[in-house]
């Protein structure tokens, strides 16, 4: 495969290609279509049937190409296989730049996203108690407070009115620490009523080590006949012209996250913690 998307990246390859695409042709003729020289069309023509793509005969005085269509097929086979398989990341990708440019476009003085709420609910398989410990245990809170494309590699949550929270961010594929930090946030815990309510604010830092701005945040757990019922209520304040990049991956990011959550809950593993 490698061999023949080299030898198609010659523009000149690539044009003898889609000649060859219409009907089999001589060097000659192939030459003069593609204006160029007889014998450095040859040599691209030895390339192409080098990586399979083309193959001659002689007829009489003159040599044939065509074009052996089965490595091209295969070939588009490939790239639409790894375009459907990155597609639904690539959209998300796609929605998260365009919400970004928006946001930034907005931002034109601090305090512009002040006062903007975010509502998220899920319908958790664990009772109230074995949520609470996913909201509040270290161990467990790491295992999903990240979007899909990050993990935390360093967490404190003191789990009490004024208790300290610090979360780091690094990319969920650098495993050992070598790729700067991807994001970090510090924070208060407000209220703790274990089991039923929680209260925290949240600060993503910038580089200068300032506040992006400050989430507060409200989970409120009930419990259902199939577990949990949790409530979270988002709400924005203190927010800087630098935010705007951190708050359009608010719906998406911290909605991965609880997506995350309800996966940990769901599986046998989690509950043998409990």
């Amino acid at each position: 495969m490698e061999e023949i998307l080299a030898a198609l990246a010659d523009p000149a390859r690539w044009r003898l290609v889609t000649l060859l695409a219409e009907r089999p042709r001589p060097v000659g003729v192939l030459a003069q279509l593609a204006e160029a020289r007889q014998p450095q069309t040859t040599k691209h023509l030895q390339t192409l049937e080098r990586a399979g793509i083309v193959t001659s005969q002689r007829t009489g005085q003159r040599r044939i190409y065509a074009l052996r269509t089965q490595p091209l097929r295969d070939l588009a086979a490939t790239l639409v296989r790894l375009a459907d398989q990155s597609g639904a990341l690539h959209e998300t990708f796609d929605r998260h730049r365009l919400t970004v440019e928006a946001e930034r476009l907005a931002a034109g003085e601090s305090g512009w996203a002040d006062g903007r709420a975010f509502h998220f609910s899920r319908s958790l398989s664990a009772p109230p108690e074995l949520v609470w410990r996913h909201l509040t245990e270290t161990p467990l809170l790491a295992r999903w407070w990240a979007p899909d494309d990050l993990r935390i590699s360093n967490l404190i949550f003191q789990a009490h009115p004024g208790g300290r929270i610090v979360h780091e961010y690094r990319d969920i594929e650098d495993l050992d620490g070598s790729d700067e930090v991807a994001g970090l946030a510090e924070g208060t815990v407000d209220e703790a009523d274990p089991g039923r309510r929680l209260a925290c604010r949240l600060s993503p830092l910038l580089p200068d080590g300032s506040a992006a701005f400050t989430s507060h945040l409200t989970f409120t757990l009930h419990a259902s006949e199939a577990g949990t019922e949790l409530e979270v209520n988002y709400r924005i304040t203190d927010s800087t012209v630098d935010s705007a990049d951190f708050i359009a991956g608010i719906e998406t990011g911290f909605g991965q996250s609880l997506d995350n959550l309800t996966t940990q809950l769901a599986t046998s593993d989690t509950r043998s913690t409990s």
